[in-house]
């Protein structure tokens, strides 16, 4: 006897064996069968889906859920254009009673909007001696007021309280880490937001670490929800990679760095794993910090690498030593170029048939750099709602010959490179379906087309966010189509991505989501 039939749905399945069904059957969280091996068979509950159009739930492969959670609870300055209008909201967040020593925390900030960067002389004004700490919508840089600044080594570089890539986890160090609780309860809070866009798995890109890391325990608080039984969603974790530390393996082992008791990617079970190991080469472009070969628009900048070029590069050699996934985030052209090479170094070094190394982001890819990516067997990790968002401001900076390159999509693909959706939330729009709306026009919310060469269809945008993610992940034994044996994870949507007007895709309701089998909650409000 089954668990669950749904019938009466047009489910896209993803597996060009069986691609369209009408009945799909569950027993025990995973697919029984499809159409006439489950029509006839008796099941506990028959669930009639009116002609809803139904897809593997979509995977969100580079997310910052405690971020996105705490960010959710934080003041914030997001649209504000003058800085008196900023200072305002830090002074009323200063004004708030607060324990001894506990920190001002302000969400929101890019220094587009302001025309220019906050000093520390600008808080200064508002703080009243707190130590206030506002952080730029990319993650990739913050301003803290002078109560800060004079705790930090005095080689730290800032730029009167502007702090960005490597000199923020000074910052960081500063300040007590949260407790596993408060972020158990705002990583649940992001889960359950990415339920309710018909999200069913995600990889979160870096804990742990100095730059994004919120506790060097913070894969505990992931298992305090696991315990109690409040994960909402599948959660790959990526351990950042400065939690690596040197050991003394045996050398016949060739592991050079490694977690605690050798951990890498593949720990865990359906619910919570270790996935890549996450390394930072370069920043962003929201912060002009993405390292490029050649300077921005009307600039000499030509932004920054996160570290020494060989230290990078060994960081890379030695996680892809230790049988580690990589997830490496590259942003700029230039630092791409790091990449390919410190991976052909490693793969020169230590063959590896199934090593699915990732490039995170990709945002800026020289047409010479696609068939090292294909000949390396990487993917790209990209996140087609920077575009959306913010495509017009990166178009500007990149000029008229560099901006058909960014985020591509046609490319990846003609060069037979496994092209992957993801968000990076909270930087910009979690949802999937907006930003498979934006793979196919490539249209920015103002209507300016980037690289409009670079559009893929709608089955292609699809399989970005379902098999892609699976495959990346390295879940595609379980997930990422709606597959005989594979778990009963699957979107409901209101109606077909493939036969309504691009135009239309973002606007699609999420009617339901199920996860395991099971029609799973929506975001609680906060």
């Amino acid at each position: 006897m089954l668990c669950t039939r749904l019938t009466n749905a047009r489910f896209l399945t993803m597996d060009p064996e069986h691609p369209v069904a009408h009945d799909l059957g569950i027993w025990r969280g995973r697919i029984a069968g499809l159409d006439e091996a489950v029509t006839s068979l008796p099941a506990r509950e028959v669930i009639d889906l009116q002609g809803a159009t139904v897809l593997p739930g979509f995977i969100d492969s580079h997310v910052h859920l405690a971020w996105t959670g705490l960010k959710a609870g934080t003041p914030s300055i997001a649209g504000l254009a003058r800085v008196e209008d900023v200072l305002g909201v830090v002074a009323e967040a200063v004004s708030r009673e607060h324990a001894p020593g506990e920190w001002v925390h302000i969400g929101g900030y890019d220094q587009r909007a302001l025309g220019r960067h906050l000093t520390a002389a600008d808080l200064d004004r508002v703080s009243h001696g707190r130590r206030v700490f506002v952080m730029h919508d990319s993650g990739h840089a913050c301003v803290v007021n002078s109560a800060v600044l004079d705790l930090l080594p005095v080689e730290v570089p800032h730029d009167n309280g502007v702090l960005v890539e490597g000199a923020m986890s000074a910052v960081r160090r500063l300040r007590l880490p949260y407790s596993q609780r408060e972020l158990a309860d705002a990583i649940e809070y992001a889960a359950r937001a990415c339920l309710a866009e018909g999200i069913t798995g995600c990889a979160e890109a870096g804990i742990g670490a100095g730059l994004l890391g919120h506790s060097p325990v913070e894969l505990g608080a992931y298992q305090l929800l696991r315990d109690q039984g409040r994960l909402p969603l599948r959660i790959q974790l990526m351990p950042g990679a400065d939690t690596l530390r040197p050991i003394d393996a045996h050398e016949h082992d060739g592991i050079p760095r490694a977690l605690d008791l050798g951990l890498r990617t593949g720990f865990g079970d359906d619910w919570l794993s270790i996935g890549a190991l996450k390394i930072y080469t370069d920043g962003g472009m929201m912060a002009r910090t993405a390292a490029l070969t050649a300077p921005y628009e009307g600039t000499t900048h030509t932004g920054q690498l996160q570290d020494d070029p060989e230290r990078l590069t060994s960081l890379i050699v030695d996680g892809h030593l230790a049988g580690w996934q990589l997830a490496v985030h590259a942003i700029g052209d230039r630092a791409a170029d790091l990449v390919l090479d410190a991976l052909e170094r490693a793969r020169t070094l230590r063959p590896r048939t199934d090593a699915r190394h990732r490039v995170e982001h990709a945002g800026l890819i020289r047409p010479d750099q696609l068939p090292r990516f294909a000949r390396l067997g990487l993917s790209a990790v990209i996140q087609p709602n920077f575009l959306r968002h913010f495509g017009d401001d990166y178009a500007t900076i990149m000029g008229a010959e560099r901006a058909p390159w960014m985020y591509r999509g046609r490319a990846f693909l003609d060069h037979g490179i496994t092209l992957v959706g993801s968000s990076d939330r909270p930087v910009t729009d979690g949802s999937p379906l907006r930003a498979i709306q934006f793979m196919v026009e490539r249209a920015s919310l103002s209507g300016q087309l980037i690289g409009p060469d670079e559009a893929i269809t709608v089955d292609e945008a699809l399989h970005a966010y379902t098999v892609a993610g699976a495959y990346a992940s390295r879940w595609d034994d379980s997930a990422g189509s709606l597959t005989p044996g594979k778990r009963a994870d699957l979107v409901v949507l209101g109606d077909d991505p493939r036969r309504v007007a691009p135009s239309r895709i973002g606007g699609i309701e999420v009617v339901a989501t199920f996860v395991d089998g099971r029609e799973a909650t929506e975001a609680r409000t906060r």
